[in-house]
């Protein structure tokens, strides 16, 4: 046994040793260097940008993949950088192991959310952001990050070398099934996609499903192939996916505000002259923001395009659902602390 976990953690290790490896050739044949520092080119070109890459997992259709490419033609058009954006998943690793290539050192910017680094940082009052029905209006992110908890938690990750830059909200996650799940009965015993950190196990606890990991391109392959009934997500990231070829109905259960936590290494930043980290940092979070409102607005369209396409959009009993997760908190599977809840309400003026 003692052996078998030996050989899993050098596995993992090697995976993330090899993904660093690919991802520092791509910034490499980017730019021409990988560091950022001036540096004259072999046709004798002097290039002082800074070189950033952003990766992602969602298609390019996307309003997080959108925000990426429009944050990054704002940087580039200041002369100051030479970003280059990476969606559907083009970059080796999950996005754990892409968080932890940045947190090394490679100069990355990555859309991870508050669940994974909870999970991944071991900060578990960060999960309050994601947990099931708590926040339910895109609009609070307006003034989370002015709140005393955001700035700890900003804290919190930069000294394990994470910088936390902005939070854009990503759209409401509901059930693509193969089956009709209009009541929380009717999701016991499928196979679903969703989380693979504590608040993906915890929901799949107390709904009933079993919880299963696969890398989000692989969702279509899985449903077809049968080996996964169905998934929780985001409705652009389904439309994305093309989820509607597979799935016959969409359950609005709307149970993770969604969050795309934009993420990169300390070293970065820390690498770039003072007023170049200003200004990467305000032009990705005042973009995060923008978003924000894009995404929301064109939600309800995606519902009515699946609908077009021949799935059925059932409207199901959220309270239903909300009181079925209930001991999720009074069980404190989280691990939150005592009355964080009602600390981060009371922060956003609720």
């Amino acid at each position: 046994m003692k052996s078998l976990r030996t050989f899993f953690i050098l596995f993992l290790l090697l995976v993330v040793a090899a993904s660093a490896f690919i991802v520092g050739l791509l910034i490499s044949k980017t730019s021409g260097h990988g560091t950022g520092a001036d540096e004259t080119l072999g046709d004798g070109v002097s290039d002082s940008k800074i070189v950033v890459i952003f990766a992602g997992t969602e298609g390019s259709s996307t309003g997080q993949s959108r925000m990426m490419m429009d944050a990054a033609e704002q940087l580039n058009a200041t002369g100051r950088f030479n970003v280059k954006v990476y969606a559907a998943g083009s970059l080796p690793g999950d996005m754990d192991s892409m968080v932890t290539q940045a947190r090394l050192g490679v100069n990355l910017v990555i859309p991870s959310d508050p669940g994974r680094l909870a999970s991944q940082f071991n900060i578990p009052d960060l999960n309050i952001l994601m947990a099931p029905y708590i926040l339910t209006d895109y609009k609070l992110l307006e003034k989370l990050s002015q709140t005393a908890l955001y700035k700890e938690w900003q804290t919190a990750l930069e000294s394990q070398g994470i910088v936390l830059i902005a939070t854009m909200f990503n759209g409401f996650r509901s059930f693509y099934t193969t089956t009709p799940a209009a009541n929380v009965a009717d999701l016991s015993g499928l196979r679903i996609r969703g989380f693979g950190n504590d608040i993906g196990q915890s929901l799949a606890k107390y709904l009933g499903y079993t919880q299963t990991t696969v890398g989000a391109t692989d969702i279509y392959a899985g449903i077809q192939a049968g080996t996964l009934d169905g998934c929780e997500i985001q409705a652009a990231a389904a439309d994305g996916y093309r989820l509607y070829d597979v799935t016959g109905y969409l359950s609005l259960t709307k149970h993770y505000m969604l969050q795309s936590s934009f993420v990169c290494g300390k070293i970065m930043l820390d690498n770039m002259p003072p007023a170049d980290r200003e200004l990467f940092t305000k032009i990705v979070s005042d973009t995060a923001a923008r978003y924000s409102a894009v995404i929301a607005n064109q939600e309800q369209g995606y519902y009515d395009s699946f609908r077009a396409k021949g799935m059925t959009v059932i409207n199901v009993n959220q309270n239903e659902f909300e009181t079925a997760i209930a001991p999720l908190y009074t069980n404190n599977d989280l691990k939150m602390s005592i009355g964080i809840k009602d600390r981060l309400f009371r922060e956003l003026g609720l």
